[in-house]
């Protein structure tokens, strides 16, 4: 790669913010695009990685009834939350290098298979000590699955689509927040089992998405690299893989630092905006069961929308100077989304996760496009998972902050200022956001189909050589 000066880099920042100025082409055009085979890796990615929302989110929902249950505290229960978050990264790390290694399929199956097992026994769990136990080994079978999603639906997508394809493969993750708070209102309250039967239900699934995944084959590309990584069979397609890994990491360290702390602001972002707001509606605002979960499907349909739009205007306007516009716009929503007192903060929940989400639309294609092709799965989870863990405290940090503000019991229950507590937490966050991406890189429409656009691996003299080439 073609060394910058640090000046020279900075004063790119705003140069590089232009927007491209290439028209935006028609949604359903674009999306006619894609092959029947491309659609078949996009929808069993979306169902997937929407499950590994569904599956995390049946905790934060009924974390007031899972409290009551186990006889601890709403905070304590918020510790299952932190510890999903923080084991993640261990999962990204192991089944990352997996997926690039021997290929997409068998970590996605694997995976599942741990949600399974995992899920069911969340639902048979009877002290705090076990449910604990269960929730980090959760966390790492959650933490492989999103790398090996956003390969598998992105990298043998035709570049005209990506943008768009990246909104609706991300909001997954809010229509997975949508269907766990829809069926915790229809399962979460049987009047013999509880919550339970919320998580039996979340362990079927996965046995699906097992089966459709076993008849479809590995990307193209993927295929292409293992092709030239079979090439010499004198050094093997291990020893090629820790070659490449070991130029990847050397030539793109920074950029990897770069997308951890990038993933971190992105995860305090919908962390911070979502965990503890149902809690919010329910403690502070005395909504009903029926208003809460009415308040979630409003704010989740702003994200689903937000994510797919703002994806797709990435790909003319590019994706930093979209992801800015869209933190700003967040921001000035952030007094409404915790202060408005009435059925008005649906509208308010509406635009904010229209705006949260909406950047994180833009997330999936701009970490493919600045991951190094040999390791592109474990550098998508990895830095997305280690944000996670940089922001796994993000509810316990809201929850403990939010006891120093006590408002007047309601009903008889505790109740503490959740709003104002979320409204200093998203501002400093959407401001965090909005200077890393401004001095970060960029690198808009990467072909992603290319074997080896920055490591070439060819055959000399009988062995493997590693071979750098300059990133033009």
């Amino acid at each position: 790669m073609a060394k910058m000066s640090l000046g020279r880099y900075a004063a790119t920042r705003i140069t590089t913010l232009r927007p491209t100025g290439n028209p935006l082409p028609n949604p359903f055009t674009t999306l006619r695009l894609l092959t029947w085979r491309q659609w078949k890796f996009f929808l069993i990615a979306f169902i997937a990685w929407t499950w590994d929302a569904f599956d995390f989110f049946t905790v934060s929902i009924t974390l007031t009834d899972l409290a009551k249950s186990l006889n601890v505290s709403k905070k304590d229960i918020s510790w299952g939350i932190t510890l999903v978050l923080m084991f993640r990264s261990v999962g990204a790390i192991t089944f990352g290098i997996a997926a690039d290694k021997w290929g997409r399929k068998w970590p996605f199956i694997i995976n599942n298979v741990l949600f399974i097992i995992f899920e069911l026994l969340t639902g048979f769990v009877t002290n705090y000590k076990s449910f604990l136990i269960v929730r980090a080994f959760f966390g790492i079978a959650m933490g492989g699955i999103y790398g090996n999603c956003a390969a598998t639906a992105l990298e043998d997508a035709p570049p005209e689509a990506r943008g768009i394809l990246s909104g609706m493969l991300q909001q997954g993750y809010a229509f997975g927040y949508l269907l766990a708070a829809v069926f915790a209102r229809a399962l979460a309250h049987d009047p013999h089992h509880g919550w339970r039967p919320l998580f039996w239900f979340g362990a079927c699934p996965p046995a699906l998405f097992i089966l459709w995944r076993l008849f479809l084959p590995e990307t193209d590309a993927f295929q292409a690299r293992q092709a030239l990584r079979l090439e010499a069979e004198s050094e093997g397609v291990a020893n090629v893989f820790i070659k490449e890994a070991k130029v990847g990491v050397r030539r793109h360290w920074l950029t990897l630092i770069y997308l951890v702390l990038l993933m971190a602001g992105f995860n305090f972002m919908s962390h911070g905006s979502q965990d503890l707001y149902p809690t919010l509606l329910q403690s502070q605002l005395g909504f009903s069961t029926n208003r809460v979960t009415i308040t979630q499907v409003v704010a989740n349909l702003g994200a689903m929308l937000g994510g797919t739009t703002v994806g797709y205007v990435s790909q003319s306007l590019g994706r930093r100077f979209t992801i800015i516009v869209t933190c700003i716009l967040g921001g000035a929503l952030v007094y409404p989304y915790t202060y408005v007192r009435s059925d008005s903060i649906m509208a308010a929940a509406f635009f904010t996760q229209f705006m949260v989400q909406g950047a994180w639309g833009v997330i999936p294609i701009h970490l493919m496009e600045l991951s190094p092709p040999s390791m592109r799965t474990f550098v998508v989870g990895t830095s997305y998972q280690l944000g996670n863990l940089v922001s796994s405290a993000s509810s316990t940090i809201e929850t403990t902050i939010g006891d120093r503000f006590p408002l007047p019991p309601l009903n008889g229950s505790a109740r503490y200022d959740y709003g104002k507590v979320m409204a200093l937490f998203m501002g400093a966050v959407f401001a965090y956001v909005i200077l890393l991406t401004f001095i970060g890189p960029e690198h808009l429409n990467r072909d992603l189909a290319a074997v080896e656009p920055e490591e070439d691996v060819r055959p000399q003299g009988g062995k493997m050589a590693l071979e750098e080439r300059e990133n033009v």
